[in-house]
């Protein structure tokens, strides 16, 4: 487990356009639809079912109050949707990375193509970097997964020249290997700009 100060309260992140923030009651419902829909799970192993999807929403909660960071509800500031989730997670699976942490994103399908994976990652690197003093984050997806590949590429990530079987899938999956994009603190600090910093409460 990587070496990070736990901060117990919860953290939250304004962009200018979203919010990064714990989760609530209300936005299970349309997390639930999200996990549900196939061309959002298009890349995991299967969709879930309404409890699975709850459990899912109460870890990522448990986890926000624990260390004060996490994978954050993600709402847009001007409607106040709930958008999916955005942020960081130290991964269970005996990766061959391990011990790390990710940055990860899952958007209902409605809202792609506007910039907000890419906008609201951006926001939580800046956590990951200043914040909790990360030397490096990682990103990992289905080596076909090329719509969250292109994010990774955008938020500056570099493609490790070696794929991986993700341990957690079968051999026969068609998603079984996968790609690595890694991202250094002193890459990170080089190429952000002060103004592009998310406000953090």
């Amino acid at each position: 487990m990587p070496d990070t100060p736990h901060n117990r309260r919860p953290l939250m992140l304004e962009t200018a356009r979203l919010k990064l923030r714990q989760w609530r009651p209300e936005d299970r419902a349309p997390f639930a639809a999200l996990n549900a829909d196939p061309e959002v799970m298009a890349y995991f192993p299967h969709r879930l079912s309404q409890s699975q999807s709850d459990r899912l929403a109460d870890q990522c909660e448990a986890l926000i109050n624990e260390h004060g960071w996490g994978f954050w509800a993600l709402e847009r500031q001007q409607s106040g949707d709930f958008l999916g989730f955005v942020g960081l997670h130290m991964p269970d699976a005996a990766l061959p990375f391990s011990p790390c942490v990710e940055i990860g994103w899952r958007l209902a399908a409605r809202y792609w193509g506007q910039g907000y994976a890419t906008e609201a990652a951006m926001a939580a690197l800046s956590v990951g970097f200043t914040t909790l003093g990360l030397a490096e984050i990682v990103s990992f997806t289905a080596v076909s997964n090329r719509r969250s590949r292109a994010v990774m590429e955008r938020l500056g990530m570099v493609p490790d020249p070696q794929t991986f079987n993700h341990p957690a899938l079968a051999e026969d999956s068609p998603l079984r290997r996968h790609c690595l994009y890694r991202l250094s603190a002193r890459e990170w600090a080089r190429t952000t700009h002060p103004e592009t910093l998310p406000k953090i409460y």
